[in-house]
């Protein structure tokens, strides 16, 4: 269904309810532990949301392939931001925009991750395109353990346009890719600390061909061993934190 979405598991839910997203109905199993339905039960009675306890099984067949700990929440679908409110974000912080641009991710759990980490490194927003992409669903926002809720994700029809609509704003739009000669520790340079948006490419392919040739800078990540490639979310969290740190110590 569209009209509504899934969340499950404590951290989620949590953070859904006190981030103000609208919730229908949360489901309860029988015999959950104590420690995990507790404060949801509170918040839930605060905010006056119909809570129904059920058997465990139903729970199971509500979000079939996820860790739900005994609760689930029915909720209005994410709202996804558009690009214009993650630079009004920036601004608002008196930053320099940080945002990230996902080239078809489309594993879930590399989405969630990277929401989670993104969230860590004062990320102002993610970008995804509408087509070969993992969405925000419940496994998202289950392994981005409710960083989902306070990282606003936009959607995109065409990832390169939007590109060139950050690139008219004053972003800097970094690429990165095992395949160029910059290692990000030795370039880079005031590049990641200005406005930044950091593109990341699928977890097999790397980055489409127009979408690499549209970065203003390509970069990689160093490597030692034998292996050629980094889990996707792995390397988008190592050029995070790179950004935090040159950021940080710009002051």
């Amino acid at each position: 269904m569209e009209d509504q979405e899934w969340i499950a598991g404590k951290h989620s839910i949590l953070e859904a309810l006190r981030a103000g997203r609208t919730i229908n109905k949360i489901w309860v199993a029988e015999g959950a532990q104590k420690h995990l339905t507790q404060p949801i039960l509170a918040e839930a009675k605060k905010q006056g949301i119909i809570v129904q306890f059920v058997d465990k099984r139903k729970l199971d067949q509500l979000v079939p392939d996820v860790q739900h700990q005994g609760v689930v929440a029915q909720a209005a679908p994410y709202a996804y931001a558009s690009v214009e409110d993650l630079l009004a974000k920036a601004t608002e912080q008196g930053q320099p925009p940080f945002l990230l641009i996902l080239d078809e991710i489309e594993d879930p759990h590399n989405l969630g991750s990277i929401l989670r980490t993104a969230e860590c490194t004062g990320v102002h927003g993610v970008i995804i395109p509408k087509r070969r992409s993992a969405a925000v669903t419940a496994t998202v926002s289950k392994t981005s353990a409710g960083a989902v809720e306070y990282v606003p994700v936009a959607r995109v029809t065409n990832l390169a346009q939007c590109i060139d609509e950050l690139k008219e704003a004053g972003v800097w739009v970094v690429g990165t890719d095992v395949d160029t000669k910059d290692e990000m520790y030795e370039r880079g340079g005031n590049v990641l600390t200005g406005p930044v948006a950091i593109v990341i490419g699928n977890e097999n392919k790397g980055m489409g061909r127009l979408i690499r040739e549209k970065c203003d800078v390509l970069l990689k990540l160093p490597m030692t061993g034998r292996l050629n490639s980094l889990n996707a979310s792995v390397a988008a969290g190592v050029v995070m934190y790179e950004v935090l740190r040159r950021r940080r110590a710009e002051g």
